[in-house]
């Protein structure tokens, strides 16, 4: 996330770019450890704004579900398993996914008790940013298209949000593509992206 955080610096935001043992802990866990560790590091600020990416997305979803700051602004997800990822129902029984994944990466099936699909609609103002462009066929093979890759376009929605858009990026990469920084200032600033029609 390091060239996303260094845009932003440049448009002006403060940014703090936390990162987290994504691979040894539930998603639980990474949501009561480590969100907390990161707001304390925004300091004494009007709004705090946040981005993630992947995992993330869901891992923010749990720690507002149970606690929402009052200095809470706009939140952008880059590609979030919303609905799950059906790759995750496909390998998690594959030896090494856990290794690879971790117990969090275990919790992002598609099924009613996936932790994504038990958390509920958004309170607060959300843009996700999807993407439609993938360079491992064979993941794309067990998701439904259009799909970045790791996740379908249609499971990266959540109810209640904002707005939602599609980009022609992949999962692993689109935090470093200039169209997708654009995106996230804008929504950042304006509580919805700039659409086709509007260009």
């Amino acid at each position: 996330m390091a060239k996303l955080a260094n845009r932003l610096l440049q448009e002006g935001f403060g940014v703090v770019n936390y990162g987290y043992p994504s691979t040894r802990l539930t998603i639980a866990e990474i949501a009561t450890e480590h969100v907390p560790k990161a707001i304390a590091q925004c300091g004494e600020h009007d709004t705090v704004d946040f981005v993630t990416h992947s995992l993330g997305g869901i891992v923010l979803r749990m720690y507002l579900n149970q606690t929402l700051p009052d200095n809470l602004g706009r939140v952008v997800m880059l590609g979030p398993p919303n609905k799950g990822s059906e790759v995750v129902d496909k390998l998690k029984n594959f030896p090494g996914f856990t290794l690879i994944n971790g117990p969090a990466g275990l919790e992002l099936g598609t099924g009613e008790d996936s932790v994504p699909n038990k958390l509920g609609p958004v309170t607060y103002p959300v843009g996700i940013i999807a993407g439609s462009s993938t360079f491992n066929p064979i993941l794309s093979q067990m998701l439904p298209n259009p799909d970045d890759g790791k996740v379908s376009v249609a499971n990266t929605k959540v109810e209640g949000m904002s707005d939602h858009i599609v980009l022609p990026v992949t999962h692993t990469f689109m935090m470093k593509n200039s169209i997708v920084m654009d995106q996230v200032i804008t929504f950042l600033k304006t509580g919805k992206f700039k659409h086709a029609s509007e260009r």
